[in-house]
């Protein structure tokens, strides 16, 4: 089955996250998250693309991304790449660092970017690992509101001041009030796993639908049975705390057809 076409921005601009595969931990020490940065900003290269925020949790990363030279896919394929060769490297390990596809919503206004880059900021006090968004050092807020000497390689931040005012010190003290406003805005993120079912209440929920549905678990390999399949799996991933490869595993088939319904619109026929 096809994957889903992504949604093309017509201002090219991207709110694009990246997930640890079976939502394991994808910077185990400060040094990983200090080298994701880097790969960031090499990869921007030369007008490769705007970055506008950016920040790096324990597993998973939020990015706000302008495509220039290069397209979204290109910059993330070169991002993941090359991260995951250096993680596979140094933790002396192979297969898939990231899982799946990159994730991505399209930014259409400078209101959405704005909101966007608060929300990003914001993801460390939302997941309760600090009460203020200044006190978390791997996201791009401090770049926006200190004069650190690093600055130059965040230019984009210039552009995003302006919008609150001409006067430096201005934009950065509205800045910093915008982006301690409680919002409702709601963009792309990780589902809560505290809010989803576990491996023995998965199990119980898979029983149930293959009750309601009068079909044996095995009957799940078979062709006539495809639609009851994908509309199972869609419900599992939407539901429940396990990946793909164990739903794949208790449901009794191909990991790779696991991921292709995850990808798809809709069940199959």
């Amino acid at each position: 089955m096809p994957r889903t076409a992504r949604q093309i921005s017509k201002t090219h601009i991207y709110h694009v996250m990246l997930r640890g595969n079976e939502k394991k931990n994808i910077f185990p020490d400060e040094k990983d998250k200090a080298r994701f940065i880097d790969i960031v900003y090499r990869a921007k290269g030369s007008n490769g693309f705007c970055l506008y925020a950016y920040c790096i949790m324990d597993n998973h990363v939020h990015l706000a991304i302008k495509e220039q030279n290069d397209s979204i896919s290109q910059i993330m394929k070169r991002i993941g790449t090359t991260y995951a060769i250096y993680f596979n490297k140094k933790y002396n390990r192979v297969g898939h660092v990231f899982q799946d596809r990159y994730r991505s919503e399209t930014i259409e206004n400078e209101r959405q970017l704005l909101a966007v880059i608060r929300y990003i900021h914001n993801n460390p006090v939302k997941a309760g690992i600090c009460k203020k968004i200044q006190e978390y050092k791997w996201s791009s807020y401090p770049f926006y509101v200190q004069g650190i000497k690093e600055q130059k390689k965040l230019l984009e931040y210039e552009e995003i001041l302006s919008y609150f005012s001409e006067d430096k010190d201005i934009a950065i003290n509205l800045f910093k009030e915008f982006s301690n406003q409680e919002s409702n805005d709601v963009f792309m993120d990780l589902k809560e796993d505290k809010d989803m079912l576990d491996e023995k209440e998965t199990l119980e929920y898979i029983n149930n639908y293959l009750i309601k549905e009068n079909i044996p678990l095995e009957y799940l390999k078979q062709r006539e049975y495809r639609r009851e399949r994908d509309v199972l799996v869609k419900e599992l991933i939407e539901k429940s705390q396990l990946s793909l490869r164990k739903i794949a595993e208790i449901l009794g088939i191909n990991r790779e057809t696991v991921r292709k319904i995850n990808m798809s619109k809709e069940p199959s026929l």
